[in-house]
């Protein structure tokens, strides 16, 4: 049988709640944990919503450089060059796999993040010790996946976070 590519899944969040976001928008922006992101997904597909996406165009304007961009959107009409678009998560997963057999991405945002999780084998989280307003949340996780490694607890601007890898069960 051949082996599928592992699936991981990048995010930082809230300690207590697992807040993401609001308004399309992260509720921090830490240049380390964006260095660790950049770090682990550098040449890898990363699949993502389109909400997700056009956040990324908003900042960097471009996609994600050095890595294939993989959009999830339900309009049929979207289009973005040097992306690919796909209508669903499987079809983002399928197009992602057949250009790295090795690993896959996730990068959100949280709608994407609930319907990827049955498909992640390796979660790299960012636990952030902030509780902010949110209108997103990472998904309930903890009963199908282990701590690997608790990085050692940062600080930015007063900020602590923690970086926690974890894998399926």
């Amino acid at each position: 049988m051949e082996e599928k590519a592992k699936v991981a899944l990048v995010a930082a969040m809230s300690k207590n709640s697992h807040a993401l976001g609001k308004n399309n928008d992260l509720l921090w922006h830490i240049p380390e944990d964006m260095k660790r992101f950049k770090a682990l997904t550098a040449s890898h597909p990363v699949v993502m919503g389109r909400k997700t996406f056009e956040s990324i165009i908003a900042i960097l304007g471009k996609p994600l450089p050095g890595r294939p961009n993989i959009v999830i959107t339900r309009n049929p009409h979207y289009a973005y060059e040097g992306v690919i678009v796909v209508s669903s998560l499987e079809e983002g997963l399928k197009r992602a796999e057949e250009l790295d057999p090795e690993e896959i991405h996730i990068g959100g945002g949280a709608e994407i993040y609930t319907q990827a999780l049955p498909y992640v084998d390796l979660l790299f989280l960012t636990f952030v010790d902030d509780e902010k307003d949110a209108d997103t949340f990472f998904p309930p996780f903890e009963k199908d996946f282990t701590v690997v490694k608790e990085h050692e607890k940062k600080d930015h601007n007063g900020l602590s976070y923690q970086w926690v890898d974890y894998k399926r069960i």
